[in-house]
């Protein structure tokens, strides 16, 4: 299928034994990029016995184009897409493909050339936290809706720079805030919205925006928001958006796209285009935090597919 011809359409299908259907677990959500520790695994996932030949196709939508990824939670599959000039988010019940509601916003831009046959489509996938949606639009929109309704709870317009390639990142919600990094290329801030208001809780503006989501995790006793920008791989503290660390890092032509991996609570594991896959060790020295070189591999290397850790090996 020809980038620029694609469509995105969601499709289920089932494999026709009763096994899988009760081996897994019904509250296994997968309610944002990544799924529930964006870390592209699903610890309630039960493998059947047999997996089937074939799957079988229960029911199948068009939505409009782009490359988000559609979200689960409970029986409602959320999928984030555009038609025409609007951006449209879409609420789908997971055993029919009933639309259950559809809300869209017009969405005009004007797209880099050098992008042209991607598509206009959004490439982030929408975040469900609390009876909400948060979205980051292909023009740098930022929107909440009501997951029970589709009614649109605020929006922030786009910036007045945009990344050199559009937007990517997929928002975060944690501990009472939802976190983008908005903005454009030399201009953006990594920013902490009241998920109720979109009132702007704290902001670090010390780069202008990636390409690659950011997560949360605790190391060293502080809660730390760790995601690439333009030019670095940046951890600030998660309550007050102070920069803790920083470490230089510009993969190929400005495009920072991998969500980072932490293992082992303290090594953020790292790659892009053109640069090996990488390990930093995130420690506090005399009262600064320091990200050190733990160990680089120029054999493998991560352009835009992220890794997946079990145990102590990475996919």
């Amino acid at each position: 299928m020809k980038l620029k011809n694609a469509a995105l359409v969601l499709i289920v299908a089932s494999c026709g034994l009763t096994g899988v259907v009760t081996g897994q677990n019904a509250t296994a959500d997968w309610p944002q990029w990544r799924g529930p520790n964006r870390d592209g695994t699903l610890a309630t996932f039960v493998e059947p016995r047999t997996w089937p030949e074939r799957l079988n196709e229960r029911w199948k939508i068009e939505v409009g184009t782009g490359y988000a990824t559609p979200i689960v939670v409970g029986n409602r599959v959320y999928a984030f897409s555009r038609q025409q000039e609007n951006e449209v988010m879409r609420a789908i019940d997971a055993d029919s493909g009933k639309v259950v509601w559809e809300t869209s916003y017009p969405a005009r831009f004007k797209m880099n050339p050098a992008t042209a046959r991607h598509g206009p489509g959004p490439k982030s996938t929408p975040t469900y936290a609390d009876g909400r949606l948060f979205t980051l639009g292909i023009s740098g929109i930022v929107t909440a809706f009501d997951a029970m309704t589709g009614k649109q709870l605020w929006q922030k317009p786009t910036p007045p720079a945009e990344p050199m390639f559009h937007t990517a990142q997929s928002a975060l919600v944690d501990r009472g805030v939802m976190i983008l990094h908005v903005g454009g290329h030399n201009q953006g801030a990594l920013t902490a919205f009241d998920p109720a208001t979109g009132a702007v809780k704290w902001a670090w503006n010390g780069d202008g925006p990636a390409y690659g989501s950011p997560i949360v995790a605790e190391i060293g006793g502080t809660r730390q928001v760790i995601t690439f920008s333009q030019e670095s791989l940046v951890g600030v503290d998660a309550a007050s958006g102070q920069l803790l660390w920083r470490v230089p890092f510009e993969a190929r032509s400005i495009t920072n796209s991998i969500t980072p991996l932490v293992y082992d609570g303290r090594i953020v594991i790292v790659s892009g285009q053109g640069k090996p896959l990488t390990a930093y060790t995130i420690r506090k020295r005399n009262d600064r935090w320091a990200a050190d070189l733990a160990w680089e591999n120029p054999q493998l290397s991560l352009s835009f597919s992220n890794a997946v850790l079990v145990g102590n090996a990475v996919f």
